[in-house]
């Protein structure tokens, strides 16, 4: 099985431009797990390769969004359609030494199916590997992508500028420092960005935290409670930035509803 020379995790986000373009990316990563002969990549040739290539192998499971009585994809992947991969995945591989679960459009999943991703991933069930295909990895909670490898395509989300990295750190460490008139001016400051430069502030916000959440990064002083506030504000505003709210009321936004550090750095 491929991978044998290298460790496989149990969880991997998929990012690309678009939804045909993450899942071309993780069915060809899956291929990999599941070929019979090992390596890095898969050969293409053996029985395992072939049947992900017909989409009848038994261990590569894909989890769509269901249709409805007139055939069309609803709006969201269901809770229901979760709690059945966490059943499912206790069962034995049937050919292969792992379980792969592809989930198309995982950033479709609706809040209570992504808390019962999380819980998954959290207790992953040995054997068991998990591709999440996104074309939007900032609709994720936080905690989901904080469990998993991201892997961009070519043309996805790119890395954020140092400009809003940079933004991001000076936000944090002005929750951090206790000040609310202090994080008032800083958010006032920036009032005058324009719509994509606050989607990357945003989008970098979102990154800076789950590398906090991870210990990848170094806190400010900020609790995982905190942390996880502030992770769950940047992806309001990122909900609110995709209909158009302007960047007044993302930074008023932040201004009122971030929870404040003690000012002692963790």
């Amino acid at each position: 099985m491929a991978g044998d020379g290298q460790r496989i995790g149990h969880a991997y986000i998929f990012s690309a431009p678009s939804a045909e373009e993450s899942e071309r990316m993780a069915r060809a990563f899956a291929q990999g797990i599941l070929c019979e002969h090992g390596g890095e990549k898969a050969c293409g040739r053996c029985a395992a390769c072939r049947k992900v290539e017909a989409g009848i192998h038994p261990d590569l499971i894909t989890v769509r969004r269901l249709e409805d009585d007139k055939g069309r994809a609803r709006r969201e992947i269901v809770i229901d359609q979760i709690r059945a991969v966490n059943q499912d995945a206790w069962i034995l591989p049937n050919e292969a030494a792992r379980k792969v679960y592809l989930i198309a459009e995982a950033d479709k999943m609706n809040p209570a199916a992504q808390n019962a991703a999380l819980k998954l991933l959290e207790e992953p069930p040995n054997g068991a590997v998990f591709l999440l295909c996104v074309t939007n990895p900032s609709l994720l909670l936080p905690t989901v992508r904080s469990r998993c490898v991201e892997r961009r395509g070519a043309g996805g989300e790119q890395e954020p500028e140092q400009e809003s990295l940079k933004l991001a750190g000076e936000y944090l460490r002005a929750a951090a420092a206790g000040d609310r008139a202090k994080l008032v001016r800083w958010c006032f400051a920036q009032e005058n960005l324009d719509q994509r430069d606050t989607q990357a502030l945003i989008d970098a916000l979102c990154l800076t935290v789950t590398d906090m959440l991870c210990a990848r990064q170094a806190n400010p002083g900020l609790s995982t409670r905190q942390l996880t506030e502030i992770a769950a504000l940047a992806s309001r505003c990122g909900e609110y930035l995709r209909v158009n709210t302007g960047s007044k009321h993302i930074f008023g936004l932040l201004a009122v509803d971030t929870p404040l550090g003690s000012g002692n750095r963790g």
